[in-house]
């Protein structure tokens, strides 16, 4: 292993400096324990807001009794013709709920629902924060009382029970108690171990060839075998989030961005995060921008004769590309900084006086469903507020990293409707058997992430906004987006829980440059993960050029027609035009290579 994977490890920043300090710390990480790391002071602060200032409302009172009242309307007609759920509740679009009595139960739940929506609205002087944390908890308290939830009140479960004689509930029964036993052994429900074998990552999924390049103590650099005698001559290097494996973009075979890509002749590099432990602690932003994505924009340039990159970052990975895109952009030279830590970079001296400028280094970047302004994050900044990053802090102070499952906790809360009582219905009431997918295996196979990360993103990203107010620096220097020179293609999907798209749109005030923007259908994954001739996908893509008038979302939303099937074929002509059109013979295998891909990293648990 290089010299690089033996820096030492410092100790989380936020660490108590006192014997006062430690006690307090201590006393928030036992009370996290029992609260699944939710502040009672945040939860208590949001709802004493609202509740005082409720009070004092008559205006908003008599709103909220009118909602009420309206629950038990009744219906114009017999036969109920109601103007039925919201294009996303995706509970009642089986027909047989537009029957009596099954319409009047779901009309009467949907009023109920625009009742709490009323109760939690808008009131003069309430915290917005508040108000939307008052508001998530009370659907979610809502949302368990669902007619969809219970079998005796859904026609879907009427029906199957009816069809299977009841056998439908009995598997719902299996099915659950399976569930239970993969908890309590500490898989995610349906993805133990024999429910994964079918996918194997390096057989079935991570089976893309290639070969491991680079290794350092934060990642390790994939290249992959092309299949093609010749190559375009701008590599790709794509950035995954340290909060999942690298292989959400190398599923099976017709689900893999990273197989799509070489077969159109791309030289493909991809980073692997190491799986930290509690030994990594200290690792923070800075480290994995310099000894991360810094150090395998080197290598990649060093093993292709230093052609300029075509750069891609997924979620929490697009933010990081944008960082360093930022940081690389910027024209005061540093010293010290990485290469003064020893994890061989080139100092931005050295780099500038080679005449290197952001340009011969990066052709183009790419931000997969990834946000660089954080002003609204949608539902996630429910669970981000000095409070509960405090409480997070103390919980990571005593494990030195957060996990994965304890952050799974929190994304299925966002789409509980789809996750949770969605799968209540499907696997438990109707009893359908369990369906193991790369997909499944991806989510189930969790990371950890250092303490020191995890808090320099909650708090310079999330709860500062640093990257959007040019406050973040790098070196001691702040980064600037509006830097930024190379041309930029930002995807954002429509029904993402973690990074709204209209948040992801926001680039387009904060770069300046020709900005190509794609809003695909789908979730945060799923979205992204669109393969080409998927029957039920579609895309809107358009170019603002550099200098443009700038035009809200909702004006771009319409102004842009939805274009069938996947965004990738889009993307892969955006990248040729960035490029300068040149292919070079593809040299294979590497001169020096540490083993096969998927490496060892990601196979760490």
């Amino acid at each position: 292993m290089p010299a690089s994977a033996q820096t030492p490890e410092v100790e989380f920043p936020s660490s108590p400096t006192s014997f006062t300090d430690s006690l307090d710390r201590a006393a928030m990480s036992a009370t996290a324990r029992f609260t699944g790391n939710v502040s009672p002071a945040a939860v208590a602060l949001a709802w004493a807001d609202w509740a005082m200032h409720a009070a004092t409302a008559p205006g908003h009172q008599l709103n909220v009794f009118r909602a009420f009242a309206a629950i038990d309307k009744p219906t114009t007609s017999r036969r109920a013709k109601p103007s039925g759920p919201h294009v996303a509740d995706r509970r009642f679009r089986d027909p047989l709920w537009d029957q009596p009595p099954f319409a009047w139960w779901r009309e009467r739940f949907l009023r109920a629902e625009n009742f709490v929506d009323t109760m939690t609205g808008e009131i003069p002087g309430v915290n917005r924060h508040h108000r939307d944390v008052v508001r998530f908890m009370a659907r979610q308290w809502l949302d368990m009382f669902s007619p969809s939830n219970f079998w005796y009140l859904n026609p879907e479960v009427i029906n199957a029970v009816r069809d299977t004689q009841g056998q439908n509930l009995v598997n719902g029964a299996q099915r659950w108690w399976s569930d239970l036993h993969d908890m309590a052994a500490g898989h995610a429900p349906g993805a133990g171990p024999q429910a994964c074998k079918a996918f194997c990552v390096g057989h079935d999924i991570a089976a893309t060839p290639g070969k491991v390049v680079y290794r350092n103590a934060y990642f390790e650099l994939l290249q992959y075998a092309p299949t093609q005698t010749q190559t375009w001559r701008e590599p790709i290097l794509i950035v995954p989030s340290w909060l999942l494996k690298y292989y959400i973009l190398d599923l099976e075979a017709q689900h893999s961005l990273v197989r799509y890509l070489v077969a159109q002749g791309h030289n493909v590099f991809m980073m692997s995060w190491h799986n930290a432990g509690p030994k990594a602690r200290g690792r923070g932003l800075d480290d994995y921008l310099n000894a991360g994505l810094l150090t395998a924009l080197r290598e990649v340039r060093r093993l292709t004769d230093n052609a300029p990159v075509h750069a891609c970052g997924y979620c929490l990975g697009g933010t990081l590309l944008a960082i360093a895109a930022a940081t690389l952009a910027r024209e005061t030279p540093q010293g010290g900084g990485a290469s003064a830590r020893g994890d061989g970079n080139e100092n931005w001296a050295e780099r500038q006086a080679k005449g290197e400028t952001e340009r011969d280094m990066l052709a183009s970047v790419t931000l997969l469903a990834a946000q660089s302004d954080f002003s609204e994050p949608g539902e996630l900044g429910l669970f981000i507020d000095a409070s509960q990053v405090a409480y997070l802090e103390a919980m990571m102070w005593r494990q030195g990293f957060i996990s994965g499952e304890q952050l799974a906790g929190t994304f299925q809360l966002l789409n509980s409707r789809d996750l949770i009582w969605s799968r209540l219905m499907h696997d438990y009431l109707l009893g359908k058997p369990a369906q193991t997918t790369d997909f499944t295996v991806w989510n189930a196979d969790t990371t950890r992430i250092p303490a020191r990360l995890h808090s320099d993103c909650l708090r310079e990203l999330y709860l500062n906004n640093a990257l959007a107010t040019g406050t973040l620096k790098v070196g001691g220097l702040p980064v600037a987006l509006s830097d930024i020179r190379v041309p930029m293609f930002v995807v954002a999907t429509e029904r993402d829980h973690i990074s709204p798209w209209r948040s992801v749109y926001k680039m387009h005030l904060l770069y300046n440059g020709d900005l190509t923007f794609a809003l695909v259908s789908g979730g945060h994954n799923v979205g992204i993960v669109c393969e080409p001739g998927h029957p039920t996908s579609h895309h809107r893509v358009a170019t603002r050029a550099a200098g443009a008038a700038y035009r809200d979302p909702e004006e771009w939303f319409g102004a842009t027609p939805a274009r069938p099937s996947s965004w990738w074929p889009a993307w892969q002509a955006w990248l040729l035009a960035q490029g300068s059109g040149q292919s070079i013979a593809a040299a294979w295998p590497p001169a020096r290579s540490l083993c096969d891909a998927p490496g060892a990293y990601v196979l760490e648990r």
